[in-house]
Formats: structure tokens, sequence, C-alpha cells
């Protein structure tokens, strides 16, 4: 039986036959396939005479009948920035009603009362489902680390004749029904360039490269799609390749969905997957005047629907940003990360800021909250970060520190390597190192303390965190606003000064190398590249003992993050590195010299 059977099946079930032109425009085939489609029914039995159905299809509806519903909603909603910091996505509200509630209601409608919704992110503002609507809640405790597709596997012993979608859909009409006879995965008629299928004439879904059907995230699974999925889809899981993948990577076969195509109209359902998107279905929602909303407004003089163009840029190592628009002017604000709080002293940087400010050295502030370290700055067109293997680059960038470190600067804080390390290792809360030899290595890291505080050094303002990716280069604008790309004339600006304060400049240097995570070789050329006059050899194995003590202060800043959930691969390994392998560069110097 195809798809057409089945939808006149699914139309007769509830309706009156009349005649073969009302079914035609009821369920959109042509005359020709309906006549052929009920001339086939009636021969398989599955309608009589009358056309009306027979006891062998009401067989049939009572296998396929739906009998649950999964709701995914543990992720953290990252491109709802910066209402998600507040209300986790399935909660926000059109049209006055929150929309995990409003699918409840919708899949309640049909009879379904078997309802399991995942949770993670935010999971406690989710509780009160379980008394007001008699659902279950499943916990995903990996939200932070995997998509959607583990929290499905997690709910697989669920999936039999089973609607699943995500908690941020918001549809008009209901789209579940009492009865299915197949499984289908619901998208728009609207065509989406992010999207990476479209519905072939057959009525399938197929996978494209350049654009396709808009997806809604609704879907239905029933017979032998319910068995391959749940199969699938604890392959998939066991897989980290597929870590970061929806759940719908598990419905394609042979580069189609296992599914056929439910098209609806982009009237009819939405994904609200942005802060515009909510405004533009709901401007009036609730959840639209949020906390950082306001605090933009305020700052710019503007009323909160002149902010536009909302996007999440890449999550960094210590906060959230995002960009937007406003009156043609592009901005980013920054919003402090998990456990930022017990990393940095806001305080401490506004009075940085405050210091460095009319320099040109930075990127222009207009807003900060010495407090809560909320930041917004006006967003460099066309900027790009250091790249770490050109020595041009480089050298431009040590220039400019070198330059910065002269000016001297004083703040009233100090930036202590080995307090931090010690203040980072009890954010750990008692839990050992993950490293066997992590003792050893600091008991020698410590030794190095001895001769850094042996040396001659003028301290002065030191950004800490000079690393490649916080000096931007930007080119020179023509007189019509043009990009004139050349490189001896564009500005550089150093950016994120959080951990700043007072410190023997050549910090900096040893911040940079192992950040960019270069060899030795590397290394040397970047003390160069900061003395081209020559740099005495005691500063150098001075430096080699700041590479050291700094691979162990990052690593265990990077032992405090993964307790958070925040994993930084190689990096995290590559710290603890230099401070194993920078202590027996110094000695092997000092033993040569």
């Amino acid at each position: 039986m195809n798809k057409i059977d089945q939808d006149i099946l699914l139309f007769l079930k509830n309706n009156l036959f009349l005649n073969q032109r009302i079914v035609s425009q009821k369920i959109n085939y042509s005359l020709g396939k309906i006549n052929h489609a009920l001339h086939g029914l009636q021969g398989q039995g599955y309608l009589n005479e009358e056309m009306n159905i027979t006891i062998k299809a009401r067989q049939l509806f009572e296998k396929h009948r739906p009998r649950n519903a999964i709701i995914l909603a543990a992720g953290y909603g990252m491109r709802m920035i910066p209402i998600n910091m507040e209300t986790p996505k399935g909660l926000l509200q059109v049209n006055g009603e929150c929309l995990i509630e409003r699918l409840i209601r919708q899949i309640q409608e049909v009879g379904i009362t078997d309802i399991t919704v995942v949770v993670g992110f935010m999971k406690e503002y989710y509780e009160y489902l379980i008394d007001e609507y008699n659902v279950k809640l499943l916990v995903n405790m990996d939200y932070q680390e995997k998509n959607n597709l583990h929290s499905l596997n997690l709910a697989r012993e669920e999936i039999e004749n089973t609607y699943i979608m995500p908690c941020d859909v918001w549809c008009g009409e209901n789209p579940f029904c009492r009865e299915e006879l197949y499984s289908w995965y619901m998208v728009c008629d609207f065509m989406d360039d992010e999207s990476d299928v479209r519905v072939n004439r057959k009525q399938e879904l197929v996978r494209t490269e350049n654009g396709g059907n808009q997806m809604i995230g609704i879907s239905y699974v029933t017979g032998d799609v319910s068995e391959r999925l749940k199969v699938r889809i604890t392959e998939l899981d066991r897989d980290a390749r597929y870590n970061h993948c929806f759940w719908e990577e598990a419905l394609f076969f042979q580069e189609k969905m296992m599914t056929m195509a439910r098209v609806t109209s982009s009237q009819n359902a939405f994904e609200i997957n942005t802060y515009e998107q909510l405004r533009e279905l709901d401007a009036s929602s609730r959840d639209l005047h949020s906390r950082v909303m306001q605090v933009i407004a305020e700052a710019l003089q503007v009323k909160e629907t002149a902010i536009e163009e909302v996007t999440l840029l890449k999550k960094g190592m210590t906060n959230r940003s995002f960009l937007f628009a406003c009156k043609g002017k592009k901005y980013i604000m920054r919003i402090p990360g998990e456990g930022t709080s017990h990393l940095i002293n806001r305080g401490q940087e506004y009075e940085v800021y405050q210091t460095i400010e009319g320099l040109g050295i930075s990127d222009d502030i207009c807003y900060m909250d010495s407090e809560n370290g909320c930041k917004m700055t006006v967003y460099l067109e066309n900027a790009r970060n250091c790249n770490v293997q050109d020595i041009e680059d480089v050298q431009k960038c040590m220039k400019l520190l070198r330059k910065f470190h002269e000016e001297k600067l004083q703040v009233s804080h100090v930036f202590d390597i080995y307090g931090q390390i010690e203040f980072y290792e009890t954010l750990w809360n008692g839990t050992p190192s993950c490293y066997r030899d992590y003792k050893e290595t600091k008991k020698k890291v410590y030794e190095l303390k001895e001769y850094i505080d042996s040396q001659p050094k003028e301290w002065v303002l030191t950004h800490i965190d000079a690393v490649p990716d916080n000096f931007l280069f930007i080119p020179v604008t023509g007189k019509d606003d043009t990009v004139l790309w050349n490189r001896q004339e564009e500005e550089i600006r150093l950016i994120d000064w959080e951990y700043a304060g007072m410190q023997d400049p050549h910090v900096d240097i040893a911040m940079f190398a192992i950040y960019a995570m270069y060899d030795r070789e590397q290394v040397e050329q970047l003390i160069d590249a900061y003395f081209p006059e020559g740099c005495a050899f005691t500063v150098r194995r001075k430096i080699y003992c700041y590479v050291a003590a700094c691979g162990l202060l990052w690593s265990n800043w990077c032992e405090y993050k993964r307790q958070l959930g925040v994993e930084f691969g190689e990096y995290s390994i590559r710290q603890y590195r230099y401070a194993k392998e920078y202590y027996n560069i110094f000695r092997e110097e000092g033993n040569e010299k």
C-alpha cells in the first residue's frame, strides 16, 4: 500500500464518501490517481462497494494508532540568545501560551496521555509539568556535550507508534491525529537555505546541499520505521562523531529519510530558533523583554524594537557573545559564561578598561557593568585574527604588545600566577587532578619560582591573556567605505582584558606562545620578535619559567571548566605538557650555560 492509498483511507475514516472529485480536492491528488487507488483498495479488501472502510482497514488503523509522544527539551537553545539565559526555549510564550504547554495540550486533544519530556538545561523549570499535565520527565545529564540525538536515545524504549518533536515548535492547527497509517516527518512548503532535505515527486524527503523545505521537526514513526530508528539512533549515539547532531540524522538511510513527507503551510507551523523569529511571531511576547535587551536599549537610548539581526557568535572559553545591529551600526554584547564569577573580578576588569581608555589599543566600549561583567562594544568590521603561522603578523603583534608595556600603566591589583594556580585548584572542590603525576609536576613548577623572583623586573599593567585570538587586524577603509586590504596599513587592536593586572610584562610573551601551541623553535622566534635588539640569556630563561608556570595555570583552569562540563580538547593537554617540558628546558639551558 502506497502513500496515496493510505491518505485516502485516512480521509475516508473520518469523512463520508460522496464522489471521487471531492476526495481529490480534499487530499490534493489528481482525479486519475484517486480512481486508480480506490479501485485498488477495494480489491485489497480495505473498502467495500459503498466505499466504506472494512474490518481489515480498521485492524490496520489499530495497528498504527498513535500511542505516545516524546518532546525533546534538554538543549541550551543557543540561537535564542539572550533570552535563553533567562528562560528555557520550551517555556517561551507565544500569544500568552508556553510553547511546550501548547504542544502537550494538542497531543492530549487527540487522546494521547503517555508523554515523555526529555530535559537538561534548566531542567527544574519543567518540573511543574508533572503535576499539571501528568507527563514524565527524563533527564539528559549530557546536554552540554551532546545534541538531541542523545536525548532521543535516552527515550528509545518509548519509541513505538510515537510522535517525536522539539519543544520550540508552534503550530496554529493541531498537527496530531487520532489515526495514523504511516511514518512521516513534517516540513514546510517554504524553502529554506539552511535545510538539507527537500520533497521529491514521490513525497519522499531526500538530502540536498543547496537548501530545501524548511524542517519543522515534528515526526510520527510507526511499524518498521520505529524499530529501525531505535537501532539506528543507538548506533549513532555510540559514535562521538555524532555528538552534535540532531536526531533527524538517524532517520536517513541511503540519502533519504525512512519517513514520508508531511508538508504543511509556512503560515501554520514555526520552529522558533532565534530572538527575531519569536518577535516576528508574537511581538508582544513577554519573553522578548529580557534584562539584557533592556540594558542594550538603555545604553544606546533606543527602543527594544530597534535591536535587530541578533546572531550568536562563537562560544568563547569564558563568555558567550552575540552580534546585533541598531540604526545601521553593529555591536557585540558579551554575557559571562558558566562559573565566570569565580574566575574573573569584574570590578578589576572595569578598572583596567578605565585605565586604557583613550589609548586606541582596545575595542570601543559602549557599556560595561562592573558587577556582572556584561559588556557591549562596537563591532570591528572585516577584522581578522592574528595568523600564528605568519611571522609578519606575529612581529606586528609583539611590536604592539611591547609599545603597550612601555606605557608603564598602573592599576591597583596584581595578577599572581602562583596564587591563581592555587586558587583554580581550590575550585576543584577536593577532586584530585586527572593527571597522575600532577603533584610532581606542580612541585617542579614551584621550583622555578625562586629563579623568577631573583630576576630584575619592572611591574606594569600586563594583559595576561595576550593570545593570538585577541589581536585583531583591521583593514584600511577608503573614502567610499570600500575595504583596502593593505597589510602595511592595517590597524591592530588588543581585546578582552578580563585577566589584566600588574605583572612582569614578559608573561604576555609566554601566554601568546602557549595559546598558539608553539613548539620550541617557534617560541624562540616569538621571543626574538618581541626583542628585535636581542634578548639576554637570563630573560629568555625567565620566559621559559613563565611558559611552564602559565601552562600549569591554564591546565588547572581547564580542569575546573571540565567539571562544569566544558571541554577544550587538545588545548588542555598541551598546557599541562608546557609545564613539564619547559621545566626541563629551563634546567637543560642552565646546565649548558
